[in-house]
C-alpha cells in the first residue's frame, strides 16, 4: 500500500497501507525489531515476512493488518488452498450471520476529528446498499468495531485484524496525523470500506501479485497454506479496480466493482 495503496504513507508511493492500507510494506522498522521465530510464525499463516511492524496489540503485516500473539499461535487460519494468480480472497475467519441478517455496529471515537464521521458514514452506506444479509449502523455506544486514531508516529493510513469467534474485528485504527482533519470524504470512505472488509473476512485482491496495484517488482503475500481462499465466481486475472487492493493512490475513489459484488455476495 503505497501511493498507490490505500494503507501506507506517501513516502512509498501513495497506497492502501498508508491510507488504509497504503505503503504499509514500504515501511522500514528501526525499532522494536520483530524475532525470527515471529517472522516464522507469520510465514507459516501465509503473510508477508517483508516489514513486519511491531505495533501495540500485536505485529502490522502486509501494510495494514494486526496480527495478535493469540493469531501466530492458533491453526484455525491454516488449510489448504486454491492458489491464482490475482483473486478475491477471504480468511477462514467470517463473521457469523444466521438465516436472516445481522447488524454490525460501528462507532467513530472522538480521537478523530469530527468530519471523519461522513467518511463512515459513506462506507456504511455503501456496504448496506449492497443489500447483503450482513448490515452495518453507525451508533455512539454499544459497538462492535471502533474507528480510532492510530498512535502517534505510525507509518501506516489505517489497521485492521480479521473476524474471531464469528464476530468482526472490533477496531480500526487511522492516521488521522497524515490524513489530517479533512482528507475528502469518498477517499476517507474508500480507505474505511477497506478495512472494514479486513474486519469481516476479506484479504487483499491482488494476494498473489502487488505488482499491478502498487507497482514495482512481482510480490506475493504469502504461502498457499493459509487462510487466503479464493472465493468462486471471482476473476483469475488482474482486478485493478478492487476495493479490497493492497495500495492505492492519494484522493482515489474507489467503490465496489462487480467482482467485489460477487465475493460480498457470496460471503453474506
Amino acid at each position: 500500500m503505497k501511493i498507490k495503496n490505500l494503507l501506507v504513507l506517501p513516502a512509498l508511493v501513495a497506497t492502501l497501507f498508508f491510507s488504509s492500507c497504503e505503503q504499509k510494506e514500504e515501511t522500514a522498522v528501526a525499532k522494536n525489531e520483530v524475532s525470527e521465530m515471529t517472522l516464522a510464525q507469520i510465514a507459516q499463516l501465509g503473510f508477508s515476512k517483508n516489514n513486519v511492524q511491531k505495533v501495540d496489540g500485536g505485529y502490522l503485516v502486509e501494510g495494514d493488518i494486526l496480527l495478535t500473539d493469540k493469531d501466530l499461535n492458533e491453526n484455525t487460519m491454516v488449510q489448504a488452498l486454491r492458489v491464482g494468480e490475482s483473486e478475491q480472497y477471504r480468511t477462514t475467519n467470517l463473521v457469523t450471520v444466521g438465516s436472516t441478517t445481522r447488524t454490525i455496529y460501528v462507532a467513530v471515537s472522538t480521537s478523530l476529528p469530527s468530519t471523519y464521521v461522513a467518511a463512515v458514514d459513506e462506507a456504511v452506506r455503501r456496504y448496506n446498499a449492497e443489500n447483503l444479509r450482513l448490515r452495518f449502523q453507525r451508533v455512539s455506544s454499544g459497538y462492535n468495531i471502533l474507528f480510532t486514531a492510530a498512535p502517534a508516529g505510525s507509518t501506516y493510513l489505517a489497521s485492521a485484524g480479521f473476524p474471531s469467534g464469528g464476530n468482526p474485528y472490533n477496531r480500526v485504527q487511522v492516521n488521522s496525523s497524515y490524513l489530517g482533519s479533512n482528507p475528502g470524504t469518498n477517499y476517507l470512505a474508500t480507505i474505511l470500506a477497506h478495512e472494514l472488509g479486513h474486519c469481516i473476512g476479506f484479504r487483499h485482491t491482488d494476494y498473489m501479485d502487488r505488482s499491478y496495484s502498487c507497482g514495482g517488482g512481482y510480490t506475493n503475500e504469502g504461502a498457499s497454506t493459509v487462510g487466503a481462499i479464493h472465493i468462486p465466481g471471482t476473476p483469475t486475472t488482474a482486478d485493478p479496480n478492487s476495493w479490497m487492493l493492497a495500495c492505492i493512490g492519494s484522493g482515489v475513489n474507489r467503490y465496489f466493482n462487480s467482482n467485489d459484488r460477487t465475493a460480498l455476495n457470496y460471503l453474506y
